[in-house]
């Protein structure tokens, strides 16, 4: 499986490149997402601008990934879906759990409100 990771302080943009995610490379997706978030990284961005075309299998592997994150109070977010992949996500109804945005600088505007609104809760939990 082809990908680049571009880490900062926080998030991870996750870039998949491979036309195709099926159940050929949705194992791998898996456990890289489950190794970023283990290392620390409870956002992560997957950029699909590369990906025409996915499967169950793919889907599964987003949805490992967005849970990940989830349960250690983070932000999975998807960008630059294709057509089909845009389709098979709403067809599943997983855009109502899986929050898509169209360009990674969207998602990375929608991490950081995230941290303040994470930390803002904190602060009022503390008080």
């Amino acid at each position: 499986m082809k990908y680049t990771v571009e880490k900062t302080e926080k998030y991870v943009i996750f870039q998949l490149q491979e036309e195709k995610l099926t159940s050929i490379h949705a194992p791998d997706l898996k456990s890289e997402l489950v190794k970023l978030n283990a290392e620390g990284y409870r956002n992560i961005i997957l950029n699909m601008i590369d990906v025409k075309y996915a499967d169950s299998s793919g889907l599964s592997s987003i949805l490992v990934g967005n849970r990940v994150c989830v349960n250690e109070g983070g932000l999975f977010v998807l960008t630059n879906l294709s057509e089909h992949v845009l389709k098979l996500i709403k067809i599943s109804q997983l855009d109502n759990v899986i929050t898509l945005l169209s360009t990674v600088e969207e998602a990375i505007d929608a991490v950081f409100l995230h941290e303040i609104e994470s930390d803002l809760e904190d602060e009022e939990d503390n008080a």
